[in-house]
């Protein structure tokens, strides 16, 4: 992993979601692929999300900032998706929170685009993914 690169997780869940659901998720997709959890910078999600109990409470957990972003901001990384869901289309104008939300961020913070390391992964009421930046 190149020391210069920015990691950037995004975040989905179901309303409700405890804060224990998505870290296990988080600690179990990092785990897999050898990453630690200090070499991530954010948390991303849709505004949607901005009031989520579970999220806020992960995010002071970490210690990281959460930036949320609308449904148009997001809808624009489409093509960029390893996974498109049409619930997801239907009830947020976007399809897919966690894989967009990740590459929006990133995108915001770095200076070139974008990749997905780890594409959508999937937990009890969450989804989770991973962007890198250099």
């Amino acid at each position: 992993m190149n020391t210069g690169a920015m990691l950037v997780i995004g975040l989905g869940c179901q309303r409700g979601c405890p804060a224990s659901t998505l870290r296990a998720l988080l600690e179990q997709t990092l785990s897999a692929h050898g990453i630690a959890l200090h070499q991530v910078r954010a948390l991303a999600s849709i505004d949607l999300k901005r009031d989520e109990s579970g999220l806020l409470e992960l995010a002071g957990q970490l210690a990281l900032p959460l930036t949320c972003f609308s449904a148009e901001q997001l809808a624009g990384y489409e093509r960029r998706l390893s996974h498109r869901s049409e619930i997801a289309f239907e009830r947020t104008g976007c399809y897919g929170i966690a894989e967009s939300a990740a590459l929006a961020l990133a995108d915001q913070l770095g200076t070139t685009p974008a990749t997905l390391l780890i594409p959508r992964q999937r937990g009890p009421m969450s989804t989770l993914a991973l962007a890198v930046v250099a």
